[in-house]
């Protein structure tokens, strides 16, 4: 099976994708695509999984760059590939203006956003769920970009698949969580079963997108959870009882 990329058009002309889990080496409950070297895997085949990305991209294996992603607020700024020797850094988010960089972002849930300023020639990439977006991941993404010379004006963003506010029940601690920084963010939860809320990630992470300044800010429209032949989820995993997920990446060229 040939990948499954997802693109927009308002990354263009910067090579990039959101790749699902179609068209992988891949098997058993990580069938497909999975790109996640921190998962029970085989790493034969998540290095296979890997190259083929790479591949796709134009670009080397060492030049396909991932992080240590923490659900922090974090941002690395990168001007060459990382070296394979050493651990990788400890973030969330990357952005670069070095040609030929590839950042990819691993998500099974989280919201993998993808910036770029195609004036400045700049691009940056941030895992986004929901203790990351609240402390401010996508804003200190932005803020890197603008030190590498992009405007913030010019910079458009895409969130790629991840779960969607149907799919995504939480509890009356996680509401209080959002509400103890601001009473207004009541308006991404709404009422669910026996007590508990939906919460609308997409929607809080375009608005604090909008709030920095982007203009150009969407969503591809897919969730994660509710298609599990293109999507890997850790919500769905853990509902059926799994061990273990598989990893989608999301990447864009410099």
């Amino acid at each position: 099976m040939t990948l499954e990329i997802l693109t927009a058009d308002s990354l263009t002309p910067f090579r990039h994708g959101f790749f699902t889990r179609r068209g992988g080496a891949s098997s058993g409950i990580f069938s497909g695509l999975n790109c996640g070297p921190g998962s029970s895997d085989q790493s034969d085949s998540v290095r296979l999984n890997r190259a083929r990305v790479a591949d796709a991209m134009g670009v080397a294996t060492d030049a396909l760059v991932t992080i240590h992603q923490t659900h922090s607020a974090d941002v690395v700024t990168l001007d060459a590939p990382l070296a394979q020797d050493m651990p990788k850094p400890a973030a969330d988010a990357m952005v670069t203006a070095t040609p030929g960089l590839a950042l990819g972002i691993l998500t099974a849930d989280c919201q993998p956003v993808l910036f770029a300023d195609t004036v400045a020639r700049v691009v940056g990439a941030a895992h986004a769920g929901w203790r990351g977006a609240l402390s401010g991941v996508l804003e200190n993404t932005i803020d890197a970009m603008i030190a590498l010379g992009a405007d913030r004006a010019g910079i458009t963003a895409v969130i790629g698949p991840c779960i969607s506010q149907q799919a995504y029940e939480v509890g009356e601690e996680f509401l209080e969580s959002f509400l103890a920084e601001d009473p207004e963010f009541m308006r991404f939860f709404a009422n669910g079963a026996q007590g508990k809320y939906q919460f609308d990630l997409v929607g809080f992470g375009l608005s604090r997108l909008r709030q920095a300044g982007v203009k150009d800010a969407r969503w591809t429209g897919h969730c994660t959870y509710g298609d599990p032949a293109r999507f890997y989820s850790y919500r769905r995993s853990v509902h059926e009882g799994h061990a273990d997920y598989g990893r989608l990446i999301s990447v864009i060229r410099a």
